[in-house]
């Protein structure tokens, strides 16, 4: 048998403060001031919770910037973390950092040694196919050779292609100068050492 306290349902009552600034308590809350902040109190008149009114569109943008803002601090704290695990000098940074720039630099140089490899063989297709119609200027000429004409369309598009693979290679290359030199810069940040600073120049 279950002792009577803790069979016994407990009275349970409410506070809160109404527009003019006065205490009110009751049993049940009225319907206007459901979305006001209110007290729970027990049978021996003690507060022992609090319930929060609804909140403002003020209040929920502010608590949304907060928990961004904490967000992005949590995630700081891990990429420090993780920078401070991985690398033990600047030159560490640095040296991680000119590998990569040779990998997209490699990259880069046999892109543009095929381009121009495809740039000649472009002019070559084009001059032989100006000896026929529709290209040449002959009304007696022959017809262009379809396969000609499809050699210099595929051409041309791989043209356009590898040059947009160069663009990506280079501007691969310009990221990851930035985010190795972001990193070096946070490296000294956190182990306190001196940061460069950029020097005016006398005219």
């Amino acid at each position: 048998m279950l002792p009577l306290a803790a069979g016994a349902q407990q009275r349970q009552a409410y506070s809160w403060v109404d527009d003019d600034g006065v205490v009110h308590y009751g049993d049940t809350i009225p319907p206007e001031y459901a979305d006001k902040p209110k007290n729970v109190i027990n049978e021996h008149g003690i507060t022992v919770d609090h319930i929060r009114g609804r909140r403002t569109p003020e209040e929920l943008e502010a608590e949304r910037v907060a928990a961004e803002l904490a967000m992005q601090k949590e995630l700081q704290n891990r990429a420090d973390r993780a920078l401070l695990a991985t690398y033990q000098t600047v030159d560490e940074i640095e040296m991680h950092r000119d590998r990569r720039i040779e990998l997209f630099q490699a990259q880069s140089r046999v892109t543009e040694l095929y381009l121009r490899n495809l740039d000649r063989r472009l002019v070559q297709l084009k001059e032989e196919s100006s000896r026929f119609r529709p290209y040449s200027p002959d009304p007696s000429a022959e017809m262009v050779d379809p396969r000609l004409v499809k050699e210099i369309k595929e051409t041309e598009a791989t043209i356009v292609r590898h040059q947009r693979n160069l663009e990506k290679y280079q501007q691969d290359e310009r990221d990851i100068v930035e985010r190795f030199d972001g990193d070096i810069h946070r490296f000294k940040n956190l182990k306190g050492l001196p940061i460069a600073t950029a020097q005016t120049v006398p005219e």
